[in-house]
């Protein structure tokens, strides 16, 4: 038996959480948990030891997400009132978008986002652009 798998067989029990899909809310709970612990270790630093093994983690907590809490189809009109609640925000508070009666008509149905209302839209929160499409 080879040193690393001499090791490996040794240490399993305490790294195979860490590297195990979660099968239920309790083990996605924990492995949330063991991530931050990591990621106050790791930090920003991408060529830590364990940033790997945090990215790992990190990749089976989205596909539990994915598999397990979908997200709801929205359309940008959707999306923009759903932002504003939860900013609380009035259509007054997005001059960057256009005047309050252009954001009122696009929360009516009576006008549609254009180019410009989206990319000021996706600066303004810190979103992707395609949310609103």
């Amino acid at each position: 038996m080879s040193a690393l798998i001499k090791q490996a067989c040794e240490h399993w029990r305490y790294v195979a959480p860490l590297l195990s899909r979660p099968a239920n809310e309790e083990d996605y709970d924990a492995l949330v948990e063991a991530l931050d612990e990591l990621l106050a270790i790791v930090g920003d630093d991408e060529d830590h030891p364990l940033a790997s093994l945090a990215s790992h983690m990190g990749d089976m907590l989205l596909a539990y997400d994915e598999a397990h809490r979908p997200l709801p189809k929205a359309n940008g009109v959707e999306v923009l009132r759903y932002l504003m609640q939860e900013h609380g925000l009035t259509q007054a508070d997005l001059p960057e978008v256009g005047a309050q009666s252009v954001i009122s008509e696009i929360l009516g149905g009576k006008r549609q986002l254009n180019v410009r209302h989206i990319r000021a839209l996706s600066e303004r929160f810190g979103v992707p652009a395609d949310v609103f499409f």
